[in-house]
């Protein structure tokens, strides 16, 4: 047996703000909300435990010290991949450098808070 990732965890200093970001990216709905102002998003048809991971925007109001060790990428399901880059930044992201050389497949880009995350190029099936 092995295990699965259920959920990923982001600190932020504004869970509301980032949890309708990533919501509008990934087609995700509110899933929950605790009270200590955690929310919870995945996607509408199955939640939690689903074959897609949910994600956990967590208060926080720790400063971020430099790149994350680890980010999200993600691929579009409905369109190529210039035009789910125009929707992404008109959602709200920004450009990102992390030292790319300018021959990437994958456009690197950065959530409102400034948490880095890829676009890359191949189209996947919807779930």
């Amino acid at each position: 047996m092995a295990c699965r990732i259920s959920e990923l965890v982001i600190d932020c200093a504004a869970p509301e703000r980032l949890a309708a970001f990533w919501s509008e990216v990934l087609g995700y709905v509110e899933l929950d909300r605790e009270d200590d102002g955690s929310i919870q998003i995945g996607p509408p048809d199955a939640g939690f435990g689903g074959p897609q991971p949910t994600l956990v925007l967590s208060p926080s109001t720790d400063p971020r010290t430099g790149k994350l060790p680890l980010h999200i990428d993600v691929n579009a399901t409905d369109r190529d991949q210039d035009a789910e880059l125009e929707r992404l930044l008109a959602l709200g992201a920004s450009p990102a450098d992390v030292g790319q050389t300018g021959t990437e497949s994958r456009h690197c880009l950065a959530d409102p808070e400034g948490n880095e995350f890829c676009l890359l190029r191949t189209r996947l099936q919807p779930l």
